[in-house]
């Protein structure tokens, strides 16, 4: 009888837990849309793909802080996705969640980064694409199922590697 209450307790406490995060998810996600831009559509024509790489969307994060993860909508929700850098801005077109547009006039540049919205790599890792929007500054970040093509990314967007 110890062993099963005891298991109940562990059980009761680990929900707690599960409702903490959840709820902190979604008070992020309220201030959030209170203080941040309204993210852009992408356009029914985004243009012609310069470049085009496979791997997963990690997230995008607010200003130099690379922990602080957007949670409006869904755009704090990790997914495979597609790069494309086209003559008019960058897609990020994810699995299971809505494309993401980042208009070429907005971006400042991309770099290769170790982390970024609680995802750790090895060094040069990920592809980080920076960028603004009503004068607040992004970071969106993708890890590429081929890492080699970061650099022709960085230098298309110019950044710094």
């Amino acid at each position: 009888m110890t062993r099963v209450l005891l298991s109940l307790a562990i059980l009761a406490v680990f929900a707690l837990c599960l409702y903490g995060m959840w709820h902190g998810w979604r008070a992020r996600a309220r201030r959030q849309a209170e203080t941040l831009p309204a993210f852009p559509r992408p356009p029914a024509e985004p243009g012609t793909a310069k470049l085009e790489t496979t791997g997963v969307y990690v997230g995008t994060t607010i200003g130099d802080d690379w922990q602080d993860r957007v949670a409006v909508g869904d755009i704090g929700h990790r997914a495979d996705a597609t790069l494309k850098l086209t003559d008019n801005g960058v897609l990020v077109e994810r699995t299971g969640a809505t494309a993401m547009w980042i208009p070429l006039e907005d971006v400042e540049g991309a770099r290769t980064a170790r982390g970024l919205a609680g995802k750790v790599m090895t060094a040069d890792g990920l592809l980080v694409v920076r960028w603004q929007l009503d004068g607040q500054t992004f970071d969106t970040g993708f890890r590429g199922d081929d890492k080699d093509v970061y650099e022709q990314w960085v230098q298309a967007l110019g950044g710094k590697e």
